[in-house]
């Protein structure tokens, strides 16, 4: 591990799916499992041994729910980032989980390198919230969705130097398509995908694409 690496605590009850993210982390620069947990107070003291500095936290486990164990971790450390992700999407839950302190709610089938963009915004202090557990939060009017996760009129207005062309690149960006698969997508050239590309990122004022795709996942584009 460097020292610039992102610590990772894992907390997952069932072995084959823990063993499956450790090894996509594995192949992901700048992320290290650095501990893992399978159940919810194996958790906290893992956490307490390992200072993590993202937790990535499953709801279904055999002893206290990962909503618990998170918020038994957040009274031992008010700054800790705890990513709940899970298969379950049930109002309650997603409720209980951002109530409890998480700062992320995300679906267990995401794409490998947004769930890396994740814990890179979640790192810097961003919240995230899958697009399938938005309409729930806002059909309850909970004020629990930030406004950078709710306004693409702020982001527009904020960034409106990008052309409508632009934004299409850049949602794909955030899917972790590549220039050809930008290319293929949108019908057009590589090397018009890679212009825009380019654009976007100095319109951004960002350094690469993935941090292009961190920014605008903290702004709320996706």
């Amino acid at each position: 591990m460097t020292n610039s690496a992102i610590k990772l605590l894992l907390v997952e009850d069932h072995k084959l799916m823990r063993v499956g993210l450790k090894s996509l982390f594995e192949e992901q620069d700048g992320l290290e499992v650095t501990s893992e947990a399978e159940n919810g107070k194996d958790a906290i003291e893992k956490f307490k041994a390992t200072h993590p500095d993202v937790t990535l936290m499953d709801i279904g486990l055999p002893d206290i729910s990962g909503i618990e164990a998170t918020k038994r971790i957040l009274e031992l450390n008010t700054n800790a980032k705890i990513i709940i992700l899970t298969s379950h999407l049930s109002e309650n839950e997603v409720l209980d989980a951002l109530q409890s302190g998480a700062c992320a709610y995300v679906m267990k089938d995401i794409n490998t390198e947004i769930l890396k963009m994740i814990i890179l915004t979640i790192k810097e202090g961003a919240m995230w919230i899958d697009p399938l557990a938005v309409p729930i939060l806002r059909d309850k009017n909970c004020g629990l969705v930030p406004q950078r996760q709710m306004s693409r009129a702020m982001f527009r207005e904020q960034h409106s130097n990008l052309t409508q062309r632009e934004y299409e690149v850049l949602k794909l960006i955030v899917d972790g398509k590549s220039n050809n698969e930008i290319a293929e997508e949108l019908t057009i050239s590589s090397h018009t995908a890679k212009a825009h590309v380019c654009n976007i990122i100095q319109k951004l004022v960002v350094d690469d694409r993935t941090q292009a795709a961190v920014k605008a996942l903290k702004e709320g584009l996706v």
